[in-house]
Order: structure tokens, then C-alpha cells, then sequence
């Protein structure tokens, strides 16, 4: 018996918090089979999906990709040839499969015989489909960064906990592949090879600002007003929304609108690798605050340089600036561990990295990488890949190394210096209420208006 049978047939469901179904224990689960296949969707196709999320998962026999959504019908029928070829290549039979094909997701998610689905949509539209389709007794794989707020980022955690999905964030830098240096750094960190830590530094990059935009007709293959979800609605222009020409990197990912800029963008990556080194996983900073610039006149209107500090229950100071390297810099008492992608890139699109001078893993004494930690060291969770670590997680009902959470929390603390941006004060944080202290202003942006029909709040529980 799959999970989503489960959940519609079994008498240990009972309601919880928001009405949504609460699940005793993910271990009530029933396995697959071993020759089961797990049924994938694919919700947005766009640059992330082609060159990333769909080769790394489509390519596992566990698993078969059946159908693909995209607002967008030109991209989603490219989607259904690009999958449909894939298989064809491989089995060398032109009609071993005929993917769905949907404008609307929701649509799609209807279907029963979906057992997962793959998210690789804009930061707008991760909450929503992510919930939507665990109330369905779907598995989830969730691009960063996990929420647009922090609000519906702790609805998204707790129905996936409820639930019981098996979720996955696209946190790469937690898989052996393409980065074990991450893992390693991190491995080092907790077991002291730096002693104690004091201080943890981080860039992520910026984005340039842009010109103002001529008012365009919107595409006769575009579902606009769905695109646009539970923002407000503004006129259509391509450079606010993706390419119809090829799939360069897109404009909506500089338009608060839609996103917070490179604070969430990379942010998700590396405070997420800040937190894995420093074991604050699941709470979050005390205090923050900083500054940022942003562009008076555009479409384009996300951060461009920021610094922020950040200050963590255990008196860990974290400084998050675009004056530094890309990368993690975790500084102890006793030296210094530097962690980065050096000049990996996940699509050829991405911002510049780092330069061709910068070393992956770099220490203040060579030795510092070589640190014993010991048969009863600290051991951090092992993924082989990100996709293929969900994949095994569906079957075994294990969590995986980026479950829910930690995606939550990793997300939320960019969003927090994302506000701590726009108020120029020191903020007070209780990571367990998430609440700002004792700050009315401050707390009112922890979420936002979502437009009538779409959003997190229009969901039927």
C-alpha cells in the first residue's frame, strides 16, 4: 500500500491544527515494493527543471516522470517533449511514454496516480503547490527558498509534518554530490576542529538593478493572472516574468513581488550551511539587524548591497555582507574554516560565484582539514544527491537530510534579514514563538496580503 492510499483509508487519521489530516507516525507507512515505481510530476518547467531537478531525478529507474505543469503552455509542451524524449533515448521505443500535459498544476494534482511531485517554480508559488499537494498524499521536492514569508513557511512545515510527506529543499550544499566539501566543513566545525565558534561570515552576491518596462500584451500561451498568484496584480512585461525565447535566467528573480533578492536567493545555501556547522537547525537567530541598498527607479527592485549581523542563542555572531567572498567563513577560537562552490555553477545562467583564485575549502592552517574527529565523532546525515536522497526517502519513509524544518528555518532567517533591510533598528527575535519582540511594525512582515483566490490561506483543509 502506497502512502497516499493511506492516507485516504486509514482509520489513524485524525484531524489536527488548520483541520489538515495528522499522521501518528511516518513509520505506519507501508514501503513500496521493490519493483514499484514512483509516480513524479513535474509542476514548472523553466531553467531549474530542465538543466537541474529533472535530470537528476528522471534518470533513477525507482521513479518515472508522468506528467508536467507550467503556466506557461509553450514551456509545458516542451516539458512533455523533453521528458517523452528522454524516455525514448533510453528504452529505444518512440511511445514509451505520453506525459499529461497542464497549464493549471491543481489540475494536475487531482490525478491519483501521482505519487510525488517535483517544484520548480518562482519563490511566489512554492508554498502553496508544496501544501496542496501533500493534502493530497504527495511526496514533495521544493526548490529554494521554501516560502516568500515566514508566515506561510510555518503552515508549509507543519502540514508537511502532519501529514507525513517525505520533503525534500533543493539545499545541494547538504549532498555528497556535487559538493562534499560542504558536508565535510560543516563535520569538521561540529566536532571543534576550530574550537568554539565565535563568529560565522557569509556573502551571497547581488543583483543588478534595471531600467522601467514598456507594458507588453500578455502572451496568448501564458495564464498571467495564475502566474501572478497571490501577488498584486501589475501590467505584464517580459522582463518581469521569464523569457518566451529560451530559458535564460528570468526577471521576476529582481522584483520583490515575487521574491526577496540574493538574501533568499543564496542565502537559502549558505545560512542554511551556517546553520548545518553550527547545529541550529531548528531555531533560529535572536537578534538582527543591518542595512541594504535599494534601487530608486526600475522594474527591477530587489537589494543590491546589504550587510546584516545576526546574533544566535549559543553568542555565535553572524555576518552576512556583500563586501565578503562567496562562501561560508566559520571562525573559531582556534582558527578559521572557509567553505564556497569555488566557480560551480548549477546553471550555466547563475551569478558569478567566486573567483577562479578561490579555494573550495580553505582553513587558516592546512592541518584544520585534516582534523580527526574519532569513531564517536559527530556524523552528519550522508546524501548521495539531493533528488536521489528524496527518491530513497519515499520508499524507505526516512527523512531526508533537508526535510521541512530545516527548510523553514534556513528560510526564515533570510527573510528576516530581509526585513531587518527595510528597518533600520536592531530587531529582537524568539525563534520559538517567531515572533519579533515587542516590534508591532516588525511583525506585521511576517506575512503578506495574498490576492483573492490564490495563496496559502485560500487553501480548502
Amino acid at each position: 500500500m502506497k502512502r497516499r492510499d493511506f492516507l485516504k483509508s486509514s482509520a489513524a487519521v485524525t484531524a489536527g491544527a488548520f483541520g489538515i489530516p495528522t499522521i501518528v507516525s511516518s513509520s505506519a507507512f507501508a514501503k513500496y515494493r521493490p519493483n514499484d515505481k514512483i509516480n513524479v510530476a513535474q509542476i514548472g518547467f523553466g531553467r531549474i527543471a530542465m538543466t537541474h531537478d529533472l535530470p537528476e531525478t528522471i534518470k533513477h529507474d525507482m521513479c518515472r516522470v508522468v506528467a508536467v505543469a507550467d503556466v506557461d503552455m509553450n514551456r509545458a509542451k516542451h516539458g512533455k517533449k523533453w521528458i517523452d524524449g528522454y524516455y525514448a533515448k533510453k528504452t529505444g521505443k518512440d511511445n514509451y511514454m505520453d506525459t499529461k500535459v497542464y497549464q493549471d498544476y491543481r489540475e494536475m494534482l487531482q490525478d491519483p496516480s501521482i505519487d510525488a511531485v517535483i517544484i520548480s517554480t518562482p519563490d511566489h508559488w512554492h508554498a502553496q503547490p508544496a501544501i496542496e499537494a501533500a493534502l493530497k498524499g504527495m511526496d514533495v521536492y521544493l526548490q529554494k527558498p521554501a516560502a516568500l514569508t515566514i508566515a506561510e513557511g510555518r503552515m508549509m512545515s507543519d502540514i508537511m509534518s502532519r501529514t507525513g510527506t517525505i520533503f525534500q529543499i533543493g539545499s545541494q550544499q547538504r549532498s555528497v554530490r556535487p559538493w562534499p566539501h560542504f558536508k565535510k566543513a560543516c563535520e569538521l566545525v561540529r566536532n571543534g576542529a576550530v574550537g568554539k565558534i565565535t563568529n560565522i561570515q557569509i556573502a551571497l552576491g547581488t543583483d543588478p538593478g534595471g531600467k522601467d518596462e514598456p507594458e507588453m500584451p500578455v502572451p496568448a500561451n501564458l495564464d498571467y493572472d495564475l502566474w501572478l498568484g497571490s501577488t498584486p496584480n501589475v501590467y505584464y512585461t517580459e522582463k518581469r516574468v521569464h523569457p518566451q525565447k529560451g530559458y535564460g535566467r528570468p526577471g521576476w528573480l529582481r522584483c520583490e513581488q515575487f521574491g526577496a533578492g540574493m538574501i533568499t536567493g543564496w542565502g537559502a545555501h549558505h545560512l542554511d550551511t551556517a546553520h548545518w556547522g553550527m547545529g541550529t537547525e531548528f531555531t533560529g537567530p535572536i537578534e538582527v539587524e543591518g542595512t541594504a541598498k535599494f534601487p530608486t527607479s526600475g522594474l527591477w527592485n530587489v537589494h543590491g548591497n546589504y550587510d546584516l549581523h545576526y546574533k544566535y542563542a549559543n553568542g555565535v555572531k553572524m555576518h552576512v555582507s556583500s563586501q565578503y567572498p562567496n562562501g561560508v567563513k566559520f571562525i573559531g577560537e582556534e582558527g578559521w574554516i572557509f567553505v564556497s562552490r569555488g566557480n560551480v555553477k548549477v546553471t550555466s545562467s547563475d551569478p558569478n560565484v567566486g573567483d577562479s583564485s578561490m579555494k573550495a575549502l580553505d582553513a587558516s592552517d592546512p592541518k584544520l582539514l585534516k582534523y580527526d574527529i574519532g569513531p564517536n565523532g559527530i556524523k552528519l546525515y550522508e546524501s548521495p544527491e539531493q533528488h536521489l536522497d528524496w527518491l530513497e526517502c519515499i520508499r524507505s519513509r526516512r527523512q531526508p537530510v533537508a526535510p521541512a524544518e530545516v527548510a523553514h528555518r534556513s528560510c526564515s532567517a533570510c527573510l528576516l534579514g530581509h526585513i531587518a533591510m527595510k528597518l533600520p533598528r536592531k530587531l529582537r527575535w524568539n525563534p520559538n514563538t517567531e515572533q519579533f519582540v515587542n516590534d508591532e511594525q516588525a511583525n506585521a512582515m511576517l506575512s503578506r496580503p495574498q490576492r483573492s483566490g490564490y495563496g496559502t490561506t485560500n487553501i480548502k483543509m
